[in-house]
Order: C-alpha cells, then sequence, then structure tokens
C-alpha cells in the first residue's frame, strides 16, 4: 500500500480590514481527520469556526501560524506581507511537508514543491483548515486589541470597511494598529465586512 504524502495547506485571513495584522495558516492534518467539518472560513458561522479550529488544533500532524503587522503591510504592500505571513506560518511547522498547497495565485518564497490553488480553499481540505485556523487567531487576536482600545468596535468587525468602522475612523482618527496604505473613505461608502 502506497503511502500517503504529507500535505500541507496555506492560508491567509485579514487582506481586506483596515486595521490589523493579516494572518496566515500552515496546516498538515493527518489521514484519519474527520474532513466533513471543514470549508472555507468564510462559509461557516463563528460557531462553527471555532468547534473546527478547536479539533484542528487537537488532531493536527503540525500547524503554524504567521503574522505580518500593520507597519509591516504599510511599508511592503498587502500582497507581500500576506505572503511574509505565510512563509513564517510554514516555518512554524514541526513536521516537513512533501507538498504546500497554497490557497490563491500566488506562492511564497518556501522550500520544497509549493503549488498556488486559485480558490483553494473551497475544495482541498488541508487549505480549509489552514483558513479556520487563520481566521480564527486574527479574530482572536482584534477581540484583543479592542479591549486595550474600546473606541472602534474590532470585536465587531474585525477591523473590517464596515459603515460602523469608518464612522469610528472619522470620529477617532486612526489608532496605532491602523493601516495607513488604506484608504478610509466616506462611511456612507462602505462595503465589505467579516
Amino acid at each position: 500500500m502506497e503511502k500517503r504524502r504529507i500535505i500541507c495547506g496555506i492560508d491567509e485571513a485579514g487582506r481586506g480590514p483596515l486595521a490589523g495584522p493579516v494572518t496566515a495558516a500552515a496546516v498538515i492534518l493527518p489521514e484519519d481527520f474527520p474532513f466533513g467539518i471543514l470549508a472555507d472560513s468564510k462559509r461557516l458561522t463563528e460557531r462553527q469556526r471555532e468547534r473546527a479550529a478547536a479539533l484542528i488544533r487537537e488532531r493536527a500532524l503540525a500547524y503554524g501560524v504567521g503574522w505580518a503587522s500593520n507597519e509591516e503591510i504599510d511599508r511592503i504592500n498587502i500582497l507581500r506581507a500576506s505572503l511574509l505571513a505565510m512563509r513564517r506560518a510554514s516555518d512554524g511547522l514541526s513536521i516537513c511537508p512533501q507538498l504546500v498547497l497554497v490557497d490563491g495565485p500566488y506562492t511564497p518564497e518556501i522550500e520544497g514543491d509549493c503549488r498556488a490553488i486559485v480558490r483553494g480553499d473551497t475544495f482541498v481540505r488541508e487549505i480549509q483548515a489552514a483558513s479556520i485556523i487563520a481566521k480564527t487567531e486574527r479574530d482572536r487576536w482584534m477581540i484583543e486589541y479592542a479591549r486595550l482600545d474600546p473606541r472602534y468596535g474590532f470585536e465587531r468587525h474585525k477591523g473590517y470597511p464596515t459603515f460602523e468602522h469608518r464612522r469610528l475612523c472619522r470620529i477617532h482618527g486612526l489608532s496605532p494598529i491602523h493601516r495607513r496604505s488604506f484608504t478610509i473613505s466616506d462611511p456612507q461608502d462602505a462595503e465589505g465586512g467579516p
């Protein structure tokens, strides 16, 4: 019987927000993982994501989380910062994968067989797991920061460009975690969300 290749999925969360870091995760799952709980993190409710994330952390053969700060995003742009966070997540793995599958059209600079898969979070299980870990880790970070600075309601919108978030930016100005390279337009033009 042929042994299954060690596959790692990588995805990020937080490319679209006006504030906070971009977060990436790299995940290697066992063959007996209950794959039915997985989906693109955006298609799961917060409760489903948290349950799935807990199981991934408990059962994964290995996982790593990587971050790029809002300062790094402003300095090198959001795409490069996302790829940097992905590389950092990969560096955090305790197992060396034989194949790395990355959501999207680009791959980070990591050694070995690394492939970009557009819309990989819709059908590659390891990428779905990575998307869940990245999203839940970033959401927790934003909620923690909201306790330090409650003016912006980060615990509700996680830094995404909602009407409320843009309105509060107009009132309070930008916080230390806002991305200066992103445009905070008139709140009446606001779209998007967590």
